[in-house]
């Protein structure tokens, strides 16, 4: 850890002596030196990170992806977006507008004698070690990046920024960093102030980050691929956070009918009982692949059509009471769908087995949401236009 540490310091202090320093004071920025150091640290590691994705995912996408790769024009402005967050501009833009507030905020809480509490201090020589703290950092971050995760999807207006994300029909490694910039704003807030709070040394800060954001782009990559039963449940797989992005399963919930009979559950967790431990009904919420579609056009993001693939049909109640779209008989007191879902986990699905939204389904299904396929509503097809259409779909204009 030491010796890893010292080559990237070294690195660091070439990398700004030679290039970001001069560029600088070139620039009038002599005063903020400190700044651009950090800024450094930063993207040297969001340089590491593209270099592994392209180095080590990209091929495990080509060698067992989960669908084709047909809308190449999405994926490139999934790019912008990991350029952009990875190489730290979007960390600069938030220098310039969030941290003196934060500055300011902060040397207000400690001259009040409100110090900050070091959560690595609780058991000296034991917590204290880098290692181990990391260890204690990381899974704190995770539990509060699990309730983060909940929030955008079951509060309405966080909802309708967060929804940028999941409206991505070709889901690949680049993928991660797809959101509103609102979204990212208020996500970022969080952490800071967590980090604040529990006295998260810099170095450690950008180790948590650098690892969450490159599991994080694993979990999104276009790769047919799961852990077993047991490591299913011990790290977020790419099989996992799929479902999570499903259309009409991963970021929405059955709502039941107040009616005799018997409670019918939602989806299972592990293919067999559900959340209740009752039998599921097969096709409550999921995407049903049917018949080719009307106009001959390809289905599902433009992939070809097999003899009996073809559109999207959500599965789950109908309005009439008939039997569902998949011709099974549809269960007795499942109506609506409500924002909700299942598996939040950003690194450790432990939160979602122990707060009852885990789904361990080996299933493979169409990312997007249930209103591009019913409402046919656009998000964006563009950088520009996603963000644009993200706040009015916030102030309901869209």
């Amino acid at each position: 850890m030491d010796s890893l540490e010292s080559l990237f310091s070294t690195a660091q202090q070439w990398l700004f002596e030679s290039a970001v320093q001069p560029a600088m004071f070139a620039l009038g920025l002599g005063n903020l030196l400190e700044t651009g150091y950090e800024a450094t640290a930063w993207f040297m590691v969001g340089l590491i990170q593209i270099l592994i994705l392209l180095a080590v995912v990209g091929p495990l996408q080509r060698w067992r992806p989960v669908e084709p790769v047909t809308d190449r024009a999405t994926i490139r402005t999934d790019i912008l977006y990991t350029l952009i967050h990875r190489l730290g501009l979007f960390r600069i833009a938030l220098f310039f507008t969030l941290e003196p507030w934060f500055d300011e905020l902060f040397g207000m809480a400690r001259t009040s004698g409100y110090g900050t509490f070091h959560l690595d201090q609780l058991w000296p020589g034991v917590t204290d070690n880098a290692v181990v703290s990391l260890l204690i950092y990381l899974v704190v971050f995770d539990f509060i990046a699990y309730w983060t995760h909940r929030g955008q999807h079951q509060i309405e207006w966080w909802w309708r920024l967060h929804s940028l994300h999941h409206a991505q029909r070709q889901m690949t490694m680049w993928s991660d960093n797809r959101n509103h910039f609102l979204d990212d704003i208020i996500v970022d807030v969080i952490v800071v102030l967590v980090a604040q709070l529990i006295g998260v040394a810099p170095g450690q800060f950008i180790a948590i980050v650098a690892l969450t954001q490159l599991s994080e782009s694993f979990q999104h990559a276009n790769l047919k691929l799961w852990f077993g039963r047991v490591g299913e449940r011990l790290w977020v797989s790419p099989r996992f956070h799929r479902l999570h992005h499903s259309i009409g399963l991963g970021h929405e919930t059955p709502v039941r009918l107040r009616r005799e009979g018997p409670d019918v559950a939602g989806p299972p967790q592990d293919g067999s009982a559900p959340l209740g431990g009752r039998e599921a009904e097969p096709n409550v919420g999921a995407v049903k692949l049917a018949g080719p579609p009307q106009d001959g056009s390809a289905p599902l993001g433009g992939r070809e059509a097999e003899p009996n693939v073809g559109a999207v049909k959500l599965a789950g109640p109908p309005q009439d009471g008939s039997a569902p779209l998949g011709g099974r008989e549809a269960a007795p007191n499942v109506g609506a769908f409500k924002l909700g879902g299942y598996n939040f986990g950003v690194l450790l699905p432990w939160w979602d087995v122990l707060f009852g939204t885990a789904n361990f389904e080996q299933r493979y299904d169409p990312t997007g949401i249930r209103d591009q396929v019913e409402q046919l509503r656009d998000y964006g097809s563009g950088f520009w236009s996603q963000q644009w259409l993200g706040l009015k779909r916030l102030v309901g204009r869209a």
